[in-house]
């Protein structure tokens, strides 16, 4: 958690799944004043235990100093801001600053951008590298963009959420900067799919691999935190194939925009989309390695060896 002294700042949060409820939890136990709007009332009211309010609705949140918001697509942002009720349409007060946190396309963000600034609200594009349990752990990344002296504002409260944030400029340019990470975050999670199998079909087992990977100049945090999850095949979702697909849509799109040839992406995103369509969509996206075992004929059983997430727990 942050050291700097947290602003004495009123803070809005619309959108509490895993995300959202985990992010909206790091600032409440650290004794900001949060109230959280979500679609489904129970999820917000699992916040109240740690000293978040629950708001009936999101034109509670107009006046509130803050406002961020976590949500699933691009519809979603503009259903929250600008649609009927939405954050944007009350006719009353809006908050000075909306830090959206969600993984939306560029085109959408300028626009929920233009219509804060006219409604009198500055807008940051802020979304973010990690899960729940990274979040859980201190460990979560901020890439930001929009008014330089905006983030300053609200800097403290990013530190308060996760480990770092980094400004990258103006307008929309943190929107490329985090779907070419997920753009790497997929090719990543197919090839350690693909290698994965590769030893174990060569008759070394998933645990021993997977520790020495972890241990060499490759391993990385990402290799650490999904090695539970491939040894113990287990695969509760922090993370689609589903939303991985929408993001590489996203990202192969601005690629065509700008010119610039993804061939490697570009397969990748067909490899999801087969994982998709083999009826594996509502599991992690590390259910990759499932289907890259059934293409080499092997049939994987889960290991029972405890082994390290990376987060300070083992599985």
């Amino acid at each position: 958690m942050s050291l700097v002294p947290l602003p004495p700042l009123r803070v809005g949060w619309i959108g509490a799944g895993r995300m959202g409820a985990a992010m909206a939890r790091r600032l409440a136990r650290a004794g900001i004043d949060v109230a959280v709007w979500n679609r489904t009332r129970s999820k917000a009211e699992a916040l109240v235990a740690d000293g978040a309010q629950v708001a009936e609705s999101i034109g509670e949140l107009a006046d509130r100093d803050v406002v961020f918001t976590m949500v699933s697509s691009s519809e979603d942002l503009e259903q929250v801001l600008l649609g009927e009720g939405g954050l944007l349409t009350a006719g009353g007060p809006v908050p000075a600053i909306i830090v959206d946190c969600s993984t939306v396309s560029t085109e959408t963000s300028a626009a929920m951008r233009a219509a804060a600034r006219q409604r009198g609200s500055e807008f940051l594009a802020s979304p973010v590298s990690g899960n729940g349990k990274v979040v859980a752990s201190g460990k979560l990344s901020f890439v930001v963009s929009g008014p330089e002296e905006v983030y300053k504002k609200v800097a403290p409260l990013l530190g308060a959420i996760g480990r770092s944030a980094s400004y990258v400029g103006e307008g929309e340019t943190a929107r490329l900067v985090k779907i070419c990470h997920n753009l790497l975050l997929g090719v990543v999670a197919q090839s350690l799919a693909e290698i994965t199998v590769l030893v174990e079909k060569g008759g070394v087992s998933r645990t021993a691999f997977l520790r020495f990977l972890n241990d060499s100049v490759m391993g990385s945090t990402f290799t650490r935190y999904k090695t539970p999850a491939l040894v113990k095949l287990d695969y509760t979702p922090t993370f689609t194939p589903v939303l991985l697909r929408k993001d590489f849509d996203i990202g192969l799109r601005a690629a065509a925009e700008l010119g610039v040839s993804m061939p490697v992406a570009a397969l990748t995103q067909q490899l999801v989309q087969a994982t998709i369509g083999g009826g594996r969509s509502e599991e992690d996206f590390s259910v990759l390695l499932d289907q890259m075992a059934a293409a080499a004929g092997l049939e994987l059983k889960p290991e029972t060896a405890e082994v390290d997430d990376g987060l300070g727990s083992y599985t």
